[in-house]
This record gives structure tokens, sequence and C-alpha cells, in this order.
């Protein structure tokens, strides 16, 4: 694996809606807050940074936990995510430039990794011990929203990460491959 190019930690705090510090080297640069509603079902979650555009995170109709998208404060669709299956733990996140997918951690422990189907791993969200705080640590360039996004809908589904996934090292192998000349 190669060292990452930004690492961030999180700060949760709150049991009903909690709120998520987000913290880089220099300090606080924003706040991600989780709504829930009475049946304390995760509805939506609001990302303030200290500097730059306010955005919206909403669940989408369905049955699944991680179904959400991410808007701006003017209207504008960033992207949102998916399971194709109610046991499946790959998850799929869409934005209009590219596709991305979720996938828990290998080996025993918990957490998700963000992939890209050409180049591979972009990000990894690991908890810290046994409490709520992680470690967002980002690979290759990519927005934080779309960090921030993976954090908060990995985060919703911990539990489910706690059994290996599976092991890849790039996914350049669903590339198509050049005929050879004979």
């Amino acid at each position: 694996m190669t060292a990452p190019i930004a690492t961030y930690r999180t700060r949760p705090t709150g049991i009903w809606s909690p709120h998520h510090e987000i913290l880089d080297a220099n300090g606080r640069i924003g706040v991600l807050q989780a709504e829930r509603n009475r049946w304390s079902l995760t509805t939506r979650a609001t990302w303030r940074p200290e500097k730059g555009e306010v955005l919206t995170f909403r669940r989408d109709p369905g049955l699944l936990r991680s179904q959400f998208s991410v808007w701006t404060d003017g209207r504008e669709w960033l992207g949102s995510s998916l399971r194709s299956r109610f046991f499946g733990r790959e998850i799929a996140l869409s934005t209009p430039s590219k596709s991305l997918r979720m996938l828990p951690v290998p080996g025993f422990q918990r957490g998700w990794r963000l992939h890209a189907p050409k180049t591979g791993e972009l990000a990894r969200i690991t908890p810290d011990g046994l409490g709520k705080a992680s470690t967002l640590q980002v690979f290759r360039r990519v927005e934080l929203e779309l960090v921030l996004f993976a954090y908060f809908v990995g985060a919703l589904v911990y539990a489910e990460s706690y059994w290996p996934g599976p092991a890849i090292v790039d996914d350049l192998e669903s590339l198509p491959t050049a005929p050879s000349k004979a």
C-alpha cells in the first residue's frame, strides 16, 4: 500500500444526533451532523465546513441502510450510494463523473475502503480502537466531499465490515486486454 497523501481524523460526540468533527493536521475543517427520526433511523446529515459550501446527505427511499444521496445547498446532485443486495457488503457510490465501490477492509479489522475501477484504492476508513472515532486516509486525488460521504455511509454500517472483505490488489483485470499478435 502506498503512503497516504492526506489523513483526516474524526471526533464523534452525541448519541441521538451525533456530531462528527473532522480534523486534519492543521485542526478542525468542519462538522458532519447526523439527524434521526423518532424510530432512531438516520434520515439525513449536514456537512458544515469551516470554509466552503454546506452539503446535505439524505436518505433515498428504500429499505437498505446505505441508500443515500449527497446534494449541495444549490440543489446540485453530487453522488449517491446503493447496495445491490440486502446481505451484500459492497456499496456502490455513483458521482456524475465516476462509479466507485466501497468494500470491507481485508483481514480481521473493521473499516471500509473506497475503490475506483481503473486506479484501485482511493481511500480507507478505519475506526480507532473500540470507540467511534475514525481515521480517513486518502491515497489518490479525490474530492474531500466524496470521502466524507463514504465515511458517513460506512459509519452507519461499520458492524458489517467485521468479517474480512475480498482481497483486491487492483481492478485492472476488469479492463479489456489487447489481442496478441501472432
